[in-house]
């Protein structure tokens, strides 16, 4: 019987990141239940032609940064293409673009939303944000004395560095630094909240709103070839099996018993890539179900819209429409753009491969007869192709080739998840987001609905501290 030191259930960012930089000190194997690997960082390939399953956008990558730090452990160089633009934002007539140099971004602020404390404000959040990640003692974790305690020194760094800023909420500092602000100001706000943290201000701390919109205030790159370039190459060398899903894992004889489609295997560890929200259903043991039981599920999910446009433009990366009414059928009035790079050989084969998502509920897709889903996808799909052909008026509607959409039932079954990311961290949830230890000898969580956040660098966060827990005292 082949025991392996830590089977690892996903191969998204999370269990990518932690799987490749510790395929060669423990015996270690990948589960996948798609034939591509990602998740929702996946590149798929549909009608001849490829698409980024979810994620499109890629910072970190500079001297300093978590990101940076494994990839060079790894000793992966990826290819990028560093953009010129983070995002550019169009709310009506107003144009705002994300910059990483900020006296720029501030000029274009000040043109489209004047305020007179616009360089307080911003430059407070850029402050921050930059301060939060210089800290050398960022941890959470429960169940152990050692993760407790670390998390306790956590708290007492954050406390130190950020004083009272820490316990100010987003509302109240918009308020106090900005005043009554108009309607389409905090839409501008709340629009990149929801793309980055899947809530907007009202519900968030100062600090988690500063992270939250100043990613662009660091280098954000394409990645050539899609997303799942980097996961492919991250898992390279890595013992991947594709395409099984798992059905049941059992603990017997002090080992975890993982039954898959095709196979069973026995493993020490097991560290769970899966949403939390749906890993009760993979255990047979009830206390173990119970456990996973008790977080409330996460809602919220997106609506993606894949399109292939033949057109001679040259288009940025990145852009997100907001507009004046509400999406129908989703929680928002605002949707994100993503073009392929021009010179992107895979990707950019016969036309641009973009992306158009907005958010919406999962419940907003549950318990339709067929004809009922496919009428409301219908609708919200052509809605989403007018609004987008409205601000793109360079496109022609013949020139797009190809289009088709995903909701959370999509998601659901081509990545094995319904929702889009975990609860934001704010003030009264501090202490009951789970964390990447669990009360199980051996079992782990890791990813986007886990401590700490979105998106690589949120993820990487959660996978430096598994790293410290898990090759701590586990391996046995």
């Amino acid at each position: 019987m082949e025991i392996y030191d830590v089977a690892v259930i996903g191969s998204g960012i999370g269990g990518t990141l932690f799987s490749a930089l510790n395929q060669k000190k423990h015996k270690l194997i990948v589960f996948e239940k798609e034939p591509n690997l990602g998740g929702c960082a996946s590149t798929f390939k549909r009608f001849g032609g490829y698409y980024n399953a979810g994620a499109t956008t890629f910072m970190g990558y500079e001297e300093g940064h978590i990101i940076k730090k494994m990839f060079d452990e790894v000793g992966y160089v990826p290819k990028l293409t560093k953009t010129s633009h983070g995002v550019r934002i169009v709310q009506g007539e107003k144009q705002v673009d994300r910059l990483q140099d900020f006296d720029a971004f501030l000029t274009q602020m000040n043109v489209a939303y004047p305020n007179q404390h616009n360089e307080k404000f911003w430059r407070t959040l850029k402050e921050i944000d930059e301060k939060f990640w210089k800290l050398k003692k960022l941890y959470y974790a429960k169940h152990s004395f050692k993760g407790a305690l670390k998390s306790v020194q956590s708290v007492a760094e954050l406390l130190r560095h950020f004083k009272f800023d820490l316990f100010t909420t987003a509302p109240d500092f918009i308020s106090n630094t900005l005043g009554d602000i108009s309607p389409e100001y905090q839409n501008f706000i709340d629009a990149q909240l929801l793309i980055t943290l899947q809530t907007n201000s009202k519900e968030l701390s100062l600090l988690t709103m500063a992270l939250g919109l100043s990613y662009t205030f660091h280098a954000t790159y394409y990645v050539q070839g899609g997303m799942g370039e980097l996961i492919e190459n991250l898992l390279k060398e890595v013992n991947v099996k594709r395409a099984q899903p798992i059905v049941l894992i059992s603990w017997k004889n002090g080992l975890y018993e993982i039954k898959s489609t095709k196979n069973t295997y026995y493993a020490k560890n097991i560290v769970l890539n899966s949403s939390i929200y749906d890993s009760a259903k993979l255990f047979e043991d009830k206390a173990i179900k119970s456990y996973y039981n008790k977080f409330s599920f996460s809602n919220q999910s997106a609506f993606v819209l894949y399109l292939r446009i033949n057109s001679p433009v040259n288009f940025l990366h990145h852009y997100q429409v907001v507009l004046k009414d509400l999406i129908p059928h989703s929680i928002s009035n605002a949707f994100f753009v993503s073009f392929s790079d021009i010179n992107d050989t895979k990707l950019t084969q016969n036309g641009y491969s973009v992306t158009l998502s907005t958010h919406t509920k999962v419940s907003e897709w549950k318990d339709l007869s067929t004809a009922e889903y496919k009428a409301k996808k219908e609708e919200l799909q052509n809605y989403l192709t007018q609004a987008f052909l409205d601000y793109f008026k360079e496109i022609k509607k013949e020139e797009i080739s190809q289009a088709f959409s995903a909701t959370s039932n999509t998601f659901k079954r081509y990545i094995g998840r319904e929702n889009c990311g975990g609860e934001a961290l704010k003030l009264k949830n501090i202490f009951n987001i789970p964390s990447c230890t669990t009360p199980f000898k051996g079992l782990y969580n890791v990813g986007d609905t886990v401590f700490a956040g979105q998106g690589w660098a949120g993820v990487a966060l959660g996978v430096e501290v598994l790293n410290e827990e898990f090759n701590y005292s586990r391996i046995e």
